[in-house]
């Protein structure tokens, strides 16, 4: 990923209506959110208003694309975002190797990335010693879709595939799929359906009908599927 680029999908504004999925994976990461936070590949400020909590000190949003780096600028003005939220237009190479973090996280970013290994590599290099490394990824290669190819996306992943990318200095805490009614559903859209990218009443719905009872099912069946996938890490 260049350090200037321009991010060619248009759905980060669909999927910020989606509140309930982004409660649900709050309520599994939040614990290994504190201090001095990076968040990498920002987007618009979604995924920083919801995971901000009161234990952060920090929170540098990292974005690339200098479009969507304008909005987060603007509710960062408007107060929207938390005060001591700062913006950088960049990657990851772009950031000082002496500025360290207590936690660094990827929101459905590192499928956007050509080079996952090397990124995920840099990264722990600008982790604190036992910092946080969390990465959210869309789960499952088989269900690469005409979606994922519109916005981007190289690959989805497993277990395996994920862990692959994460390098010696750090060490597993917990990996886990989460929405496994939503996993069924991007199956249909793959099969059936065959929906290039969805609508806003298509967000609406799963989010509002399918994540609520995946976070039913989803304990019972231990975590074992869903249409994401989480990591999280800590470095030795």
């Amino acid at each position: 990923m260049s350090e200037a680029s321009h991010y060619i999908g248009n759905e980060l504004e669909l999927f910020s209506h989606a509140h309930n999925w982004k409660g649900y994976y709050k309520k599994h990461l939040s614990p290994f959110i504190k201090g001095e936070v990076l968040e990498v590949g920002a987007g618009i400020g979604e995924t920083t208003l919801h995971l901000h909590n009161e234990t952060v000190s920090s929170w540098l949003c990292l974005e690339p694309d200098a479009s969507l780096a304008s909005k987060i600028e603007n509710k960062m003005k408007e107060k929207i975002l938390p005060n001591n939220s700062q913006l950088q237009v960049g990657t990851t190479d772009s950031l000082s190797p002496t500025k360290l973090f207590d936690t660094i996280i990827y929101i459905d970013v590192i499928e956007h990335i050509e080079n996952d290994i090397l990124e995920i590599d840099r990264a722990s290099t600008l982790l604190k010693p036992g910092g946080h490394l969390i990465i959210l990824v869309p789960a499952h290669q088989y269900l690469f879709s005409p979606f994922d190819k519109a916005i981007g996306h190289y690959r989805r992943y497993n277990k395996a595939r994920l862990q692959k990318v994460i390098p010696a200095s750090l060490q597993k805490r917990k990996i886990f799929y989460l929405d496994c009614l939503g996993f069924f559903a991007s199956l249909t859209n793959k099969w059936f359906l065959k929906k290039e990218y969805p609508t806003l009443k298509d967000v609406k719905f799963w989010d509002r009908l399918i994540v609520p009872v995946s976070k039913i099912i989803d304990p019972i069946i231990g975590y074992s599927t869903g249409k994401s996938l989480i990591g999280v890490w800590q470095k030795k």
